[in-house]
């Protein structure tokens, strides 16, 4: 396949699928009975009479991915056969979408868990003190930063600063 014909594929590539919510399907059916038909309606149509994504150059066979001459069909690991093909439907879509969703949840309440259990170390470590830091403890240090904070962080090696200041 030459450049150009790729290039050409590239820019010029319709979405074979426009996703359009129920509202807006039932107003392009309505428009289409009346005989308007959208301009990407009309490109769905020619693009399907076509031929679909087949018109397009568009292949079943695998294709190489990567640096050329080290991907691995190239470097003798895999043949063309052994090498999975991935035909993902709707449904495995949902589920592969659903399992996604259980494993960020999952990953979600453990460090929610990790949180809790720092709370529950503090609040311990805090039971732990003589009652007079338990009570230095507890209170709020509702103190602002300092605007120019980053001015100090640059002048603590200077012998001195601190008694100017």
């Amino acid at each position: 396949m030459s450049k150009q014909k790729l290039y050409d594929q590239c820019i010029n590539a319709p979405c074979p699928v426009r996703y359009l919510r129920p509202k807006e399907r039932e107003r392009e059916a309505k428009r289409e009975k009346l005989g308007l038909i959208s301009k990407a309606r009309q490109k769905e149509i020619d693009f399907q009479k076509k031929g679909g994504s087949f018109a397009m150059g568009v292949t079943t066979e695998p294709m190489r991915i990567g640096t050329q001459g080290l991907d691995y069909i190239s470097l003798g690991i895999f043949t063309e056969d052994e090498l999975p093909k991935y035909k993902v439907t709707v449904e495995d879509g949902i589920r592969l979408a659903k399992e996604y969703s259980r494993v960020l949840m999952r990953e979600h309440r453990a460090r929610r868990v990790a949180e809790i259990n720092l709370v529950k170390l503090r609040k311990a470590a805090i039971e732990a003190l003589p009652e007079n830091l338990r009570k230095g403890a507890l209170e709020r240090d509702l103190t602002p930063f300092p605007v120019n904070r980053d001015w100090l962080l640059l002048h603590l090696l200077l012998k001195g600063i601190w008694r100017r200041l």
